[in-house]
């Protein structure tokens, strides 16, 4: 089984948030890679707000994790995608919230559009077991 530890010099600038600027994973174990996880739900109904959008995409992170044998704690990296002009810090506390104080590398990127005009935001992560 593989540890993981945070990875944050002290010789450079500190996190601009809630992350940590690396994830180093060492020996054998599962890796776990996701495609973007969107906001729809097992209904297939997609939340209107970028709130509940990100409390769905959470919730499907974590129903893909079980199913993997995993938890939050085994995510060593997340890549949020959110599109131009909805709100940032909604979409970060949902990422703080699912990983329940776990450090993990981040990063937010702002994009035009994503698949389906109404998706406002969608994750990807690699977790490691």
């Amino acid at each position: 089984m593989g540890t993981s530890r945070s990875i944050n010099p002290k010789n450079i600038a500190p996190p601009a948030a809630n992350y940590v600027h690396g994830v180093l994973s060492a020996g054998t174990g599962s890796w776990l890679h996701t495609s973007g996880v969107v906001p729809v739900a097992s209904d297939g109904s997609t939340p209107d707000s970028i709130e509940d959008q990100s409390a769905c995409v959470w919730a499907n992170i974590g129903v893909i994790l079980t199913e993997a044998g995993m938890d939050p704690a085994d995510i060593v990296s997340v890549t949020t995608y959110v599109v131009v002009g909805e709100p940032l810090m909604p979409v970060m506390a949902a990422r703080d919230a699912a990983l329940g104080g776990h450090m993990a590398a981040s990063t937010l990127v702002t994009v035009p559009a994503l698949a389906r005009p109404e998706w406002r935001m969608e994750v990807a992560i690699i977790a490691s077991r």
